[in-house]
């Protein structure tokens, strides 16, 4: 039975590449809905009364980087500098517009901030992982 358990293991721990391509991409299009929101007022506008971010405010700037970047990082181009410059960008979310209002993400409603702002920062160091443009590049 300990052969079977460390064979099951060790196919487990073989899927770690696979699933760092995975949670980037479903990071991804989670993260890219938070821009389309801004931008495009799509699947819903912005709270309170569904409209899109004018544009040049900080706003529409935060969905810019969130719909170009979440593109960007779902097909894991450029992966490293664009998680880099979104975990920034969640960072500056989270102190700016939610910590004012609780020290407690959770009753602030800035859970979904400081997971993005680790998660992107762990891509800027881990890489996007084996499915990724930026894994294909450095084949050829």
């Amino acid at each position: 039975m300990t052969t079977h358990n460390n064979n099951l293991v060790r196919t487990w721990v073989s899927w770690t590449p696979y699933l760092l391509s995975i949670l980037r991409i479903v990071t991804a299009a989670m993260f890219i809905l938070s821009g389309t929101m801004k931008l495009f007022a799509y699947p819903n506008g912005m709270p309170p009364d569904n409209s899109t971010a004018v544009m040049w405010t900080q706003p529409w700037v935060g969905g810019v980087l969130e719909f170009v970047g979440g593109l960007l990082m779902l097909v894991g181009l450029w992966t490293r500098p664009v998680a880099f410059i979104l975990a920034g960008e969640m960072a500056v979310a989270y102190w700016q517009f939610h910590a004012p209002g609780s020290p407690f993400p959770t009753v602030n409603m800035g859970v979904s901030a400081v997971l993005y702002c680790f998660v992107f920062l762990y891509f800027s160091s881990a890489g996007p992982g084996p499915w990724s443009i930026d894994a294909m590049r450095k084949r050829d």
